[in-house]
C-alpha cells in the first residue's frame, strides 16, 4: 500500500519540488496550496506522472477550520498521511521592526507558527500508534534566518522560524513515544518565487556572493533532504535542526 505525504504550501518552490520527489519515491501526494490552483494542479500532475495518486488541496493553513478540512480531503481521497512536510510560508516582505505593520507581523506568525500547530495536530490524531495509527514523520521547513536573525530586513520572519525550530524540539519530545520522529530544515536562501513576490527579488543572488559554496540553494536540495529525514535511513533521528545553507 502507498504511504501518503501532505506537503503545504506545494504549488511551487521548495514544497512543489518536494511533492515530486516524494511521488518519485512512492508516495501519494495531497498537494496543498492557498492561493495558485493553476500552480498546484501542475504540481498534482507532475506527481501523477510518477505513477501514484496526487490531489491538489486549496486551504489556508493559518485557518485551523481549513486544516482539518485538508485532512479530511485527504483522508477520502487518499488515506491518512505517514509524512506531513510543515513548508507553507510568508516573509511578509523585507522591513524594519520600527515599520513593521502590524498585520505584516501576524498574518506572518498566523502562517508560520500557528499553522504549523494545526498541521501538526492533525497529523498526529492519525498518525499516533496510540490512536491505531502507523507511526509518521513531521517536517518542519524552518529557515537559515532563525540562526541569523536577518536584522534590518526580516526579524519577524525569523522570530517565526525560531518558534518552529522549538516547536520541533519539544513535538519530537512529546510524540516520540507515539512513533512519529519530529525534524526541522533550516534552509538558506534558495531561489524560488518567494523572493520575487516579497519584494526582494535580487537577495538570491546577493547571499550567493557570502555563502561559502558560492551559490542560492536549490529547492531540490531542500527536497531531498526532507525525503532522507522521512526514511527509514534516518530512523533515529528526531528532534533535529538540520542547516542546509551552503554554509552560512
Amino acid at each position: 500500500m502507498s504511504k501518503v505525504a501532505i506537503i503545504t504550501g506545494a504549488g511551487r518552490g521548495i514544497g512543489a519540488a518536494t511533492a515530486i520527489l516524494a511521488a518519485r519515491q512512492g508516495y501519494d501526494v495531497c498537494v496543498n496550496y492557498a492561493t495558485n490552483a493553476d500552480a498546484a494542479e501542475e504540481t498534482a500532475q507532475n506527481c501523477r506522472a510518477e505513477g501514484v495518486k496526487a490531489i491538489a488541496v486549496k486551504a489556508d493553513i493559518a485557518s485551523p477550520d481549513a486544516v482539518t478540512a485538508l485532512f479530511e480531503r485527504c483522508d477520502a481521497e487518499l488515506g491518512p498521511p505517514a509524512l506531513l512536510v510543515n513548508n507553507a510560508g510568508v516573509i511578509g516582505g523585507a522591513t524594519t521592526v520600527e515599520n513593521l505593520q502590524d498585520d505584516v507581523l501576524q498574518r506572518t506568525f498566523a502562517v508560520n507558527v500557528e499553522g504549523a500547530f494545526y498541521c501538526a495536530r492533525q497529523a498526529i490524531k492519525r498518525m499516533s500508534t496510540e490512536n491505531g495509527g502507523q507511526g509518521g514523520v513531521i517536517v518542519n521547513i524552518s529557515s537559515i534566518a532563525a540562526t541569523l536573525g536577518s536584522p534590518g530586513e526580516y526579524v519577524h520572519y525569523a522570530a517565526s522560524k525560531a518558534a518552529l525550530d522549538a516547536m520541533t524540539v519539544g513535538l519530537s519530545k512529546e510524540v516520540g513515544p507515539l512513533g512519529i520522529r519530529v525534524n526541522s530544515i533550516q534552509a538558506g536562501t534558495v531561489d524560488t518565487d518567494i523572493h520575487r513576490t516579497g519584494g526582494n527579488p535580487e537577495r538570491p543572488a546577493m547571499v550567493a556572493k557570502s555563502a561559502p559554496l558560492g551559490r542560492a540553494g536549490y529547492a531540490q536540495d531542500i527536497a531531498e533532504t526532507v525525503l532522507w529525514l522521512a526514511s527509514e535511513r534516518a530512523a533515529y533521528t528526531t528532534g533535529s535542526i538540520v542547516r542546509v545553507a551552503g554554509g552560512l
